[in-house]
């Protein structure tokens, strides 16, 4: 069970480089940086939204209008960091 919680947490890690990879990419879109309609640049964005989507969707729907500041993706990573640090951890100590 010890192994199973660490590939969760490793899953965990994973969807935070995604959600980070997301918002930069965003941002790069937003400033002009890179072509949003590039063939790469939207195909990447758009398998990055298939993923971040269905878990920031409701946080924003959640959450009060900041005006043009999504703080969504801030939220979902607190969410993520106290899965690994409290209850990853306190669930390890239920099986040891």
């Amino acid at each position: 069970m010890i192994e199973l919680l660490g590939f969760i947490s490793y899953l965990i890690d994973l969807y935070v480089y995604i959600i980070l990879a997301s918002v930069i990419l965003s941002w790069l879109m937003a400033f002009g940086v890179v072509n949003p309609y590039n063939r790469f640049v939207g195909a990447l964005a758009q398998a990055l939204g298939a993923v971040t989507e269905p878990l920031l969707r409701p946080i924003r729907n959640a959450l009060p209008d900041f005006g043009g500041i999504d703080f969504s993706p801030l939220v979902l990573l607190l969410g993520c960091f106290f899965v690994q640090s409290v209850v990853l951890p306190n669930i390890a100590k239920l099986f040891v």
